[in-house]
């Protein structure tokens, strides 16, 4: 089965190519503006057209009120949004409901009792992705997190990979966790918030290598 690719954080046009031609299913697109990844909802929307159909946008939120909520899906009008913050099951279940959107959610996963608190989130969200646990920044600190915790987890949804990702590692996190989705943010940059071309096209060949031998 094709392990999905999701290459997170993109503000530049050059970097929505690089991520169709290596054959990425999802961009991610961040309105944070504490991260060096933030764009504007503007920014956000005109590189969500410039992406059209060739491939699908999740718009990244965290923590944003239900104004910016409403706003943001509004003008950026993704495919999926993920939240990344301390958003609760009841919150992201009513956007889910009333945008009729796909919604994830990121959780940090430090140890077990973090994955038990991604289980609150089950019937809420179309897909969970496990991170890293947060420090100043909710995702992109390039840092990994014990695979082997999901080595035996009883996953009831849809589920992705995240933390740490790099070409250069990212088929040992798929031999240990065998996960459907796997999002890389900093692995493929050459400075913060700077996506780099060839590190995007070798991230996702190294994932297509993986497929092919797991086939």
């Amino acid at each position: 089965m094709k392990t999905l690719i999701k290459i997170c954080g993109l503000s530049s046009e050059a970097a929505i190519d690089a991520s169709v031609e290596a054959g990425a299913d999802y961009m991610g697109l961040v309105h944070f503006e504490k991260s060096p990844r933030h764009v504007s909802l503007e920014r956000a929307k005109l590189l969500r057209d410039y992406a059209g159909d060739r491939i699908m946008t999740v718009l990244l939120l965290v923590n944003a009120d239900p104004k910016l909520t409403g706003t943001a899906l509004s003008d950026v009008k993704p495919d999926v949004v993920q939240f990344h913050g301390s958003e609760t099951p009841d919150w992201v279940k009513l956007v889910r409901d009333k945008s009729g959107l796909k919604i994830w959610k990121a959780v940090g996963v430090r140890d077990s009792a973090g994955l038990a608190k991604a289980s609150r989130y089950v019937g809420a969200v179309d897909r969970m992705l496990f991170d890293a646990p947060a420090k100043d920044l909710p995702g992109g600190t390039g840092t990994s997190f014990d695979w082997s915790l999901l080595a035996d987890h009883d996953h009831q949804v849809d589920w992705g990979l995240a933390g740490g990702l790099d070409p250069d590692n990212v088929r040992d996190a798929l031999n240990a966790t065998h996960a459907p989705l796997v999002d890389v943010s900093s692995g493929v940059e050459s400075a913060p918030g700077v996506k780099h071309v060839d590190r995007i096209a070798a991230f996702c060949q190294a994932v297509r290598e993986y497929d092919a031998a797991n086939r």
